[in-house]
């Protein structure tokens, strides 16, 4: 709640001469004595009668007046200032109150902070603003396979690019991330990883390992920790390989290990889930409204995220899904500007058929 108006005076928002309008009778042009000057951080005099009082923008505006007149419509002789035109109450003057009025709410609970509203808590005179605590988070990559970037090549490794992807998102959501050591493919090594991360954050996400093959060992070793498993697999496109579960207050997201799909799952319910941990208001992703830049069709069954690039140079931005929507393509989560949102239902799309789309500026910041 605003401690202070904002303004917490009347201010001047321009460099010229602070007036009283009722001076200005009959026609013009109109002379005035220039008495005083009101600059900015000083307190100004009242004005004096039949008078104009020089004025600096941001400065106060002098008991009496009640318009500021520009400087470039002035003209000034000596200690005379002469105008052309009859000013109007009000003109140029910044109103005690007008932005924000003490006792008014400034920032309301659950506003995911963004600088301008760190702007406008110091300019209510707000040094202090009560915050939610970081959740923690810890990432779990899992597979024999899995290397660190810029290690040296070994036949059948890769280099693993999900947690230093999903540890930026998280950080981007407000948590304090810890990536883990690799988890190797061993159903001891993997349950007591698991619980050592369960022991140690808010939210344990681990990356591969949560489909039905011989190595994936996730999902048996959240069960043997005593992981309800809230949901297991969903109709979405890329990522249904995800799980979802709970330890007492402690919270599993157990996601697909190809980049694309641990990446748009991880969007679409990590970062909502990080958010809404912290109390923000509005945790999910608004979609906006698109046209297709294609024709296409598909087979129906589960929603599909499709990565795009949006043009905005129309009225209604137009998304066109990108070429490679491989799950396991790295090249097209970067290069994309949005999700462009097929509905499951939908075999066939035409070029200029309305589409929801979600913004990476929004899912991934």
């Amino acid at each position: 709640m605003a401690p202070i108006d904002f303004p917490s005076f009347d201010q001047s928002v321009m460099d010229g001469y602070a007036v009283v309008t009722s001076d200005f009778e009959g026609d013009g042009p109109w002379e005035l004595a220039v008495r005083g000057e009101s600059r900015a951080g000083e307190v100004s005099s009242p004005l004096q009668e039949r008078s104009a009082c020089r004025i600096f923008t941001g400065a106060e505006i002098p008991r009496g007046a009640d318009a500021v007149v520009m400087q470039e419509d002035v003209v000034r002789e000596g200690g005379q200032a002469r105008f052309a035109s009859r000013p109007l109450p009000g003109a140029f003057v910044r109103a005690r109150a007008t932005d924000l009025a003490k006792g008014s709410l400034a920032i309301a609970k659950g506003t995911r902070l963004r600088p301008s509203h760190l702007g406008l808590a110091a300019a209510a005179d707000a040094a202090w603003l009560t915050v939610a605590r970081k959740p923690t988070m810890i990432l779990l990559g899992t597979g024999d396979e899995l290397r660190a970037p810029g290690t040296p090549p070994e036949a059948g490794k890769i280099a693993e690019s999900n947690c230093v992807a999903l540890r930026a998102m998280g950080i981007a959501a407000g948590a304090e991330v810890i990536v883990a050591p690799f988890v190797r493919d061993d159903p001891s090594v993997t349950v007591r990883a698991f619980d050592e991360a369960l022991r140690a954050a808010d939210v344990v996400v681990s990356i591969g390992g949560v489909s039905v093959g011989d190595h994936d060992l996730v999902r048996a070793a959240l069960e043997s920790l005593g992981v309800e498993l809230e949901f297991w697999r969903v109709a979405i496109k890329p990522g249904k390989p995800l799980a979802v579960g709970r330890k007492g207050d402690r919270i599993v997201l157990g996601l697909p290990g190809n980049p694309a799909s641990a990446m748009v799952t991880f969007a679409l319910f990590g970062v909502p889930l990080l958010r809404a941990m912290q109390g923000d208001a509005r945790p999910l992703p608004s979609p906006l409204r698109a046209r297709s830049g294609v024709a296409l069709k598909r087979s129906a069954g589960r929603l599909e995220f499709a990565r795009a690039k949006l043009d905005r140079a129309t009225a209604i931005p137009v998304a066109t899904p990108l070429a490679n929507q491989s799950s396991g393509a790295v090249t097209t989560m970067a290069e994309a500007d949005a999700l462009m949102c097929i509905p499951a239902e939908c075999t066939e799309l035409h070029v200029g058929d309305e589409v929801d789309v979600l913004l990476f500026e929004d899912l991934l910041a």
